[in-house]
């Protein structure tokens, strides 16, 4: 069974940063498209940034341009996601995502709060 498991979410101040990191189990994230999510209270789930199993491309919601880089370990099976002068708008919960061109496997998120 494929398993996804987030971690290193937690509080920061404004202008602060946190590694998310999304470990992949069953499934080598080399080999398929990977991508973080967010939902922040009483909002939508929104696509934060993706990197593609061909060639590593990536993309990014425009609200964190700049300032959010996704990346993978295929050695770790880890997809990270470094996230850097970090606002209260970036106030969420978190998802890891797995496409396997069947089927959307998604981990059960790690909460990040900004706050002064």
């Amino acid at each position: 069974q494929v398993q996804l498991v987030e971690s290193g979410g937690g509080l920061v101040q404004p202008g602060g940063s946190l590694r998310l990191s999304c470990a992949a189990s069953g499934r080598s994230v080399r080999f398929y498209d990977m991508s973080w999510y967010r939902q922040a209270p009483g909002k939508e789930r929104e696509l934060v940034a993706t990197i593609t199993s061909a060639g590593g491309s990536t993309n990014y919601a425009d609200a964190v341009k700049g300032r959010f880089t996704i990346s993978r370990d295929n050695a770790k099976n880890i997809v990270y996601l470094q996230m850097n002068s970090l606002n209260p708008e970036d106030t969420a919960v978190y998802y890891c995502k797995m496409f396997t061109g069947a089927y959307n496997y998604w981990g059960q998120g790690t909460q990040v709060t900004v706050s002064s």
